[in-house]
């Protein structure tokens, strides 16, 4: 081969090989676990000695597993940075204890580092960590702190046990001892390695689980999970829910339209969102509005129609399927005591839901959930005993009524 040849023949391999590199798929990363975050209500809130020099272990379930995981620290309330010093994950033995597989322990590092400080007001993803993890996984997540958070970001409502030691205890096997209680604090999110997509499931209580049962994952979105498991869907579904959120006014946690650029758009391997929210903003109004005339209701429907074509446009911009979801009845309920007009606006703005043409596709939540000799109840089967938040079962039920060949296409495994 001559020397012009050689060098022909060179060039040609390179652009080749460059090629076949190119060629190669970039490392996928799907949202499995989430929680919408917000300033905790004093009664849920950790007095700021407890976090001082102060070991906290969080178990999460994944709706989706995978090779590696990552995990999201979120300092989105707090009003300092905040440093974590030492940041572990594990296999969790099972919810509702500290205790770890054996073996399953890594160390979270970011940008290579142990420790990181979060700016206030930001959140941090970690470097990937190597840890397998099957659909439906539980994950330990141990984070130390030195200093309290000025100001904590938290997630109340975690209907999970997590755990809280003095001293810097991330890689124990065990937490003997500890503080538990049912929330989540500084943790927004837990990505995996894993070719797929995510589902967003965006609203209040019902959606965060209120009436189902502490450490037993038995929400609806936790149903839903479990349904594309057993169908074989590579889909995460992510909990954003909060209880008492309104879509108009900050109740508990900001509003919805304030939170749905974080909560949604900026998950992980995102495709779709499914929007139960409403039912705050309708019981709110007729519980101190109980002598509002016609065109007062009419008013406060109005703007609820105009926020949901808020959503659906912001979420489309971003090509995201949006899936409307009809209000559960609620007549009964001891902290509302909906009447005939609370009823006629639920009414009413499920039937804008209903209407072809504004969603992607419409969720019947209300169909599902309602006892049919009282249209305007739970189901008593489906009931958790406040005719306002479903039961496990109506979780479930709820679950059922998702059609599945809505949802984005899951690489299977």
């Amino acid at each position: 081969m001559t020397k012009p040849d050689l060098a022909a023949f060179c060039a040609a391999l390179v652009l080749m090989l460059g090629g076949v590199a190119q060629a190669q798929p970039a490392v996928s990363w799907t949202g499995s676990w989430a929680s919408a975050q917000q300033v905790p209500e004093p009664n849920n809130a950790l007095p700021p000695t407890d976090l001082q020099d102060a070991t906290l272990r969080q178990i999460v379930h994944l709706s989706l597993g995978g090779s590696a995981v990552r995990i999201r620290l979120a300092n989105d309330f707090g009003t300092q940075p905040l440093t974590f010093t030492s940041v572990h994950v594990a296999l969790a033995r099972a919810p509702g204890t500290a205790a770890i597989v054996a073996g399953s322990d890594r160390t979270v590092t970011f940008s290579g580092q142990g420790a990181v400080t979060v700016p206030a007001g930001a959140a941090y993803w970690s470097d990937p960590v190597q840890l397998s993890a099957i659909d439906g996984a539980d994950l330990a997540v141990s984070f130390h702190f030195g200093r309290a958070p000025q100001g904590e970001t938290s997630h109340p409502g975690s209907r999970a046990t997590s755990f809280l030691v003095h001293g810097d205890h991330t890689a124990d096997p065990d937490l003997p001892g500890a503080e538990r209680f049912e929330h989540w604090f500084e943790l927004s999110g837990v990505d995996v390695r894993r070719v797929g997509a995510a589902v967003v499931a965006f609203g209040d209580s019902i959606t965060d689980g209120h009436g189902s049962t502490t450490d037993r994952n038995d929400r609806w979105p936790d149903d839903l999970a479990r349904r594309l498991h057993a169908a074989g869907r590579a889909i995460g579904v992510l909990n954003a829910g909060i209880g008492g959120n309104h879509i108009l006014t900050d109740g508990l946690g900001p509003n919805a339209i304030a939170r749905f650029e974080r909560d949604v758009l900026d998950q992980t391997g995102v495709r779709a969102v499914i929007l139960l929210e409403g039912i705050n903003d309708l019981g709110g109004f007729s519980r101190d509005h109980a002598d509002a005339p016609p065109e007062g209701h009419a008013a406060l429907l109005a703007r609820l129609f105009q926020a949901d074509e808020q959503f659906i446009a912001r979420a489309r911009e971003h090509g995201l399927k949006v899936f409307g979801a009809t209000l559960t009845p609620y007549v009964g309920s001891d902290y509302y005591h909906p009447g005939p007009a609370n009823e006629a606006d639920r009414q009413k703005l499920n039937a804008w839901i209903r209407t072809p043409g504004r969603f992607d596709a419409v969720i019947d939540f209300d169909k599902a959930a309602r006892d049919p000799a009282h249209p305007d109840r739970l189901l008593p089967a489906y009931d958790s005993g406040d005719h306002l938040h479903p039961s496990p079962a109506g979780y479930r039920a709820m679950a059922q009524a998702i059609p599945l060949a809505i949802l984005p296409s899951g690489r299977g495994r």
